[in-house]
């Protein structure tokens, strides 16, 4: 077990099993926290077979659903019920966003049925990777645990929805998280 102000990590015969964040962040935190997310990705990438490529990604993801379950429970715990969908993603872009990454989302979109896109144009995860396309087929891996912090904060609230990421440019990626209405 490591514990820090702002980070508990439990690491048990070669798994990850929690991760929950405590304080606010300081710059070793932060420096933390992206170690831990780059080791994290490269090893349940080495633990799976080639041929499993999708299996990483969904544990990433599942770890990212568990994490952003924990952080929105505690991040609203103060806060008043949100009166629509689009307070909801304002909240994740500004405060959200603002509280894990130390930067609020650079753009918001939506087509008000249900669509909505994030931008970040230096994501944290992505910005010690090189500028360059040699890196882009790797991107997706370093993505899936945010995405899976998107879900589950959202999930939470009470919106269901799926979330993906998409890389054009490096360090930039935006998310796009669809709106499942039942």
């Amino acid at each position: 077990m490591y514990i820090t102000r702002w980070l508990t990590v439990y690491f048990h015969t070669g798994k990850f099993i929690l991760i929950t964040w405590l304080n606010p962040i300081n710059m070793a935190d932060e420096a933390l926290f992206e170690f831990l997310h780059t080791e994290m990705v490269s090893h349940i990438h080495r633990e799976i077979s080639k041929d499993e490529k999708d299996q990483c990604i969904s544990k990433l993801e599942a770890l990212g659903f568990r994490v952003g379950q924990s952080l929105i429970e505690r991040f609203t715990r103060e806060c008043s019920r949100f009166k629509d969908e689009l307070d909801t993603m304002k909240f994740l872009c500004k405060d959200f966003w603002g509280l894990v990454y130390k930067k609020q989302i650079d753009n918001l979109r939506t087509n008000h049925q249900g669509v909505y896109v994030l931008q970040d144009n230096k994501f944290k995860f992505l910005v010690q990777m090189s500028t360059g396309k040699q890196y882009m087929e790797s991107a997706p891996k370093y993505l899936a645990f945010p995405c899976g912090m998107i879900r589950g904060a959202l999930s939470n609230l009470g919106v269901n929805c799926i979330v993906t990421a998409e890389v054009s440019a490096m360090p930039a990626c935006k998310f796009q998280i669809q709106i499942q209405r039942s």
